[in-house]
């Protein structure tokens, strides 16, 4: 050990004794262990948690007590551990750590830790602020590290649980909880942002899926000298349809049903990446080493699916809605508000609360697989670029994140390979959601149903109907989404 004599340090462990058996009873349970850590104000001394754990590693005969011998022989091997770990950090062998040299013992232990959380943690343990850590401070600090091997992965994880309990005892609003608020506000402003700029698109690909004229119909009427009806029964073109869409109302038009859509995608966006995020969590603690950044790609993908779900759910009876209103929006009709009202009591008045979810179930169906490709995806092409970048500049993978551009093009990219996959799923429940308006008064009794009259009255490329206005809004839909969670991200200082 280092300069201090077996005396000195009998000595020291008994004064520590002294100050922890508050009670001079010559053993501790666990609340007279806590009692002791709160007198002499220990990181650990409202840790219910941990301290169950530091109790069974002390109590060497399982008794539930620690007595005088098993708390000295307890605090005699974890100095010697801990002295272990401490040499091999200082890698100058001058009895003092510094911040360079336990970043490096981090990144050597397979840890890549924040500067923001290695300034936290390196100024919690320097007691006398001096800039540097010494023995004394690191042992006073991780002695009652529940570990048989102290290491840094150890260290970090006692850290992280010391840090987060408040004076009353109670699990304080944590930087974990505080992150996870961020996700949901920093995914609700980037659905707000990304909707309203691509609300046209998302009009134009609602209105071409709600027509389900055949093309045999539309040859026949044209053959007939009946153009006009050749070309309100067959499939319509992007600029017939723009055009239709403008006659019908102008900008308000294509701007039909964005309201509701701000009012729905606020918590939808903010639910999918707040449930991404918190699952995430969940698979890496599965996985053992509690760093969502370096969960398995499965997980990953996982994750995206669970986060679509839990989303699609909340947000389904609004998303009905939408849709049931854009596909009754004509010329000389109803608009706005009015709209929305005359809309909702008419879904009612047919079906009750039923109306609202019709489709429910191809919706969850078809949305895990999109929300698992898009977000798993863009997280393994995000995480596959910043470790290159990381790597290639030398530097921590804060500083190696992709810049703005790049996170749009992978987000574009996994967003357009994952509406692509899941497209037909996509159509027949928008279908299902707007049977029976005016664009779309066919009717349907569920999902078979209208799989089979789908492809019966437009073959299979009926299925993929309004795939090219789709990609042209969900490319620069996904890429803004992208782009402004990663910047709320970056401006709420979540990691």
């Amino acid at each position: 050990m280092i300069l201090e004599t077996a005396n000195a340090q009998d000595a020291r462990v008994e004064a520590l004794w002294s100050q922890l058996d508050t009670r001079k009873q010559g053993h501790l349970d666990l609340n007279g262990l806590k009692r002791g850590l709160r007198k002499i104000d220990h990181p650990l001394k409202n840790a219910d948690h941990l301290l169950k754990d530091v109790l069974k590693s002390v109590d060497a005969d399982g008794n539930g007590e620690i007595s005088y011998s098993e708390f000295h022989q307890f605090v005699r091997q974890t100095e010697n551990e801990l002295w272990q770990l401490f040499k091999s950090i200082d890698r100058n062998s001058d009895g003092r750590l510094d911040k360079g040299e336990l970043r490096t013992g981090f990144l050597r232990a397979g840890l890549r830790v924040p500067d923001s959380k290695l300034n936290q943690f390196f100024s919690e343990v320097d007691s006398n602020n001096d800039g540097v850590i010494s023995f004394e401070e690191w042992r006073d600090f991780l002695l009652f590290i529940p570990a048989e091997t102290p290491s840094l992965k150890a260290v970090m994880s006692y850290y992280s649980s010391t840090v987060q309990m408040n004076p009353e005892g109670d699990v304080a609003v944590n930087d974990e909880l505080i992150n996870g608020l961020g996700y949901f506000a920093a995914g609700g402003v980037a659905g707000i942002v990304s909707r309203t700029t691509t609300a046209p698109l998302d009009r134009l690909k609602v209105y071409l899926i709600a027509q389900t004229s055949t093309a045999e119909t539309a040859v026949q009427a044209a053959k007939s000298g009946a153009p006009v009806v050749a070309a309100k029964q067959g499939a319509k073109s992007l600029l017939v349809a723009s055009k239709e869409l403008w006659a019908a109302g102008g900008m308000r038009s294509l701007y039909a049903g964005n309201g509701l859509n701000v009012v729905k995608v606020m918590p939808e966006s903010a639910v999918k990446f707040g449930a991404f995020e918190a699952s995430k969590r969940m698979f890496a603690k599965i996985e053992g080493h509690g760093n969502p950044r370096d969960i398995h790609t499965w997980s990953k993908f996982m994750a995206g699916g669970f986060g679509g779900m839990v989303s699609q759910a909340v947000v389904y009876p609004l998303d009905t809605l939408k849709f049931r209103m854009q596909c009754d929006t004509v010329s000389g009709g109803l608009h706005g508000n009015k709209l929305i009202i005359a809309t909702a009591k008419k879904m009612w008045m047919k079906d009750g609360l039923r109306s609202f979810y019709r489709g429910l179930p191809m919706g969850l169906f078809g949305i895990f697989p999109y929300a698992a490709i898009d977000l798993g995806t863009f997280e393994y092409l995000k995480r596959a670029v910043t470790v290159y970048n990381a790597e290639k500049r030398g530097c921590h993978e804060e500083q190696a994140e992709p810049g703005s551009f790049m996170t749009a093009f992978i987000g574009g990219f996994s967003g357009a390979f994952g509406a692509s996959l899941v497209y037909p799923l996509n159509l027949l429940r928008t279908r299902l959601q707007s049977q029976g308006t005016v664009l779309h008064p066919r009717t349907y009794t569920g999902i078979m149903d209208v799989t089979r009259q789908t492809i019966k009255g437009e073959g299979v490329r009926g299925l993929f109907k309004g795939l090219t206005p789709n990609l042209l809004k969900v490319v620069p839909a996904v890429s803004i989404t992208y782009v402004v969670y990663e910047k709320s991200k970056q401006a709420l200082e979540l990691h």
